[in-house]
């Protein structure tokens, strides 16, 4: 394949972006080479600016479920742009999706809308803080929750792939009140409890890890964490930003595992691709915020109408019936020829899937947590990264990160990737 226009537009964009992107993973460090620059999609597909057609299993990390460019979405943005892009002023359009939102996920009685997942997670915490009147919270160890300073403490995600320190230009004074935990590691989350009595406000999680690349929790881990919080008087908040409506169909995580949080944040797939989050819970805990109580948190942007029309559309397409049946079916082929070929690989390979999606990691035993996820073969990753594209396959640019699957892939496509992917993986050899 040529890749000649791609190399020109980031030799241009890296004279004026830092990096020559808008965000790390971008830049392909975790596979070297140059970044592809997108110009389009349709459906299961992108297409960069040499004209490459690809596969595409990172759908824009994750929201779209329902393929690129689909005809509903485009149809509602642009009803909704001929009508004006951005009001600062309440909309229909912000209940309907909050109606939606908690039709979805019960443990939702009350929703704010924001403006990206980071805004949602920074957000509910202050929130938790508010209402237990507590300054610590706890977070996983390569579990990534957006890029708010107290957040970026073992985060997984473009750190991971970076290999950066947990960022310069956080303060001590910021990360002070952060406190971490290994991922499935119920005894470590007794411990730090038990370190800080009464201190900790929130413990916030992904269910399922995807940052550290996909990671399943053992069984009992998220009961575990309810039973913990509820007892030491703490929220248990569920950062279902990349698996909301991924995994559990509509009801996420919390309902896949049967686990109810206090709070849950969303993004990304609430919007259609357009930039969105939210992030809610009970009444109880709710009514803290501004202006019904005084935990402030504001935006002009916040549920603004584009986002929205798109995201209500996206909505109303996954509560059609028969349409998470549909999308299983592929996914369990995806998987099942996933499997078959990991074990066929001359190198080792370890593979899961749950619900649209799915990771893989080079090396020869189990993932639970993100110090087994770094023993992971990066290197492996990349050469078997740049056999797929140069295959027609689009996998995320980075050994930390998990694959999506939408309901515009076709059962051919998904056997033409999995003929790239044996291919790949004997090239390693």
């Amino acid at each position: 394949m040529n890749f000649e226009k791609s190399r020109e537009l980031f030799a241009e964009a890296s004279k004026v972006l830092p990096g020559g992107v808008n965000s790390p993973v971008r830049a392909f460090r975790g596979v070297g080479g140059n970044p592809l620059f997108i110009e389009r999609g349709e459906g299961a597909y992108v297409y960069d600016a040499d004209g490459n057609r690809f596969i595409d299993y990172v759908l824009s990390w994750g929201p779209l479920i329902l393929g690129h460019a689909h005809p509903d979405i485009v149809e509602a943005i642009t009803a909704q742009a001929k009508l004006g892009s951005s009001f600062g002023a309440p909309t229909a359009l912000e209940t309907e999706m909050a109606h939606l939102l908690i039709k979805a996920l019960p443990s939702m009685e009350m929703v704010r809308l924001v403006s990206s997942g980071t805004e949602a997670t920074m957000s509910a915490l202050r929130v938790a803080r508010g209402y237990t009147g507590r300054n610590k919270i706890l977070k996983f160890s390569g579990c990534y929750h957006g890029h708010a300073d107290f957040l970026l403490v073992h985060a997984g995600s473009g750190v991971a792939t970076l290999g950066l320190p947990d960022s310069p230009g956080v303060t001590p004074a910021n990360s002070a009140d952060t406190l971490v935990a290994e991922y499935n590691d119920l005894d470590g989350v007794e411990a730090v409890f038990k370190a800080n009595p009464d201190q900790i406000a929130a413990v916030i999680v992904e269910p399922v890890a995807g940052n550290m690349g996909l990671v399943l929790p053992k069984e009992g881990f998220l009961q575990g964490l309810r039973e913990i919080t509820q007892r030491e008087g703490a929220v248990l908040i569920f950062d279902e930003v990349m698996n909301g409506f991924r995994i559990g169909g509509v009801s996420g995580s919390q309902g896949h595992f049967g686990i109810k949080p206090d709070m849950t944040t969303l993004g990304k797939v609430i919007g259609g691709g357009l930039p969105v989050g939210a992030y809610g819970g009970s009444y109880e805990i709710m009514k803290h915020v501004a202006p019904l109580g005084t935990v402030y948190q504001a935006g002009t942007l916040s549920g603004n109408p584009l986002a929205m029309a798109a995201g209500i559309a996206v909505l109303k397409k996954l509560m059609e019936p028969g349409f998470y049946e549909g999308i299983e079916v592929k996914a369990a082929r995806l998987e099942a020829g996933m499997v078959a070929a990991c074990k066929e690989s001359p190198v080792p390979v370890y593979f899961k899937r749950i619900g649209t999606k799915f990771g893989l990691f080079f090396t020869d035993h189990e993932v639970t947590d993100y110090p087994s996820a770094k023993t992971a073969d990066t290197k492996a990753y990349a050469r078997f990264f740049w056999g797929l594209i140069e295959r027609g396959v689009y996998f995320a640019p980075s050994q930390f990160e998990a694959g999506f699957l939408s309901s515009a892939h076709t059962e051919e496509q998904i056997d033409l990737t999995l003929q790239a992917v044996r291919e790949s993986f004997a090239a390693l050899a």
